[in-house]
């Protein structure tokens, strides 16, 4: 029969094998950002950018798309993208582009919102 294993050079060496794999998955993350920032896949100023977007129905919308210099109105349904409408308007344009878009709430934010509705759900039970 052979000894039991040690248990402090078996935890020892399980760490080490996370740690591995954690600092290669921070390495890929860091290469990956540096190469899509470079790229410019990622941030900058974008010349596709979508004003608004309305569901109507489930898997349905109306997407507000700005291109340099025009609005384009499509319809969005399933795999589906058509072409509904072409804003060239100067003065449209400008109303719409004051408007832009609302900027996205944070997960924390969202998050806040989902639990104090919930909060306030139990609380009137």
């Amino acid at each position: 029969m052979s000894a039991p294993p040690e248990l402090f050079p078996a935890a020892l060496k399980m760490l080490a094998a996370l740690a591995a794999v954690l600092g290669g998955l921070f390495a890929a993350v860091t290469l990956a950002r540096r190469y899509f920032q470079r790229s410019g896949a990622v941030g900058g100023d974008p010349l596709v950018r979508v004003v608004a977007s309305h569901f109507i129905g489930i898997k349905k919308a109306v997407t507000l798309v700005e291109i340099p210099g025009a609005v384009l109105v499509l319809g969005v349904a399933g795999d589906r993208i058509q072409l509904l409408d072409r804003i060239d308007d100067p003065e449209t344009l400008g109303r719409i582009q004051r408007r832009g878009p609302r900027p996205a709430a944070s997960f924390a934010e969202q998050l806040g919102r989902l639990t104090a509705r919930r909060r306030g759900a139990a609380h009137e039970e």
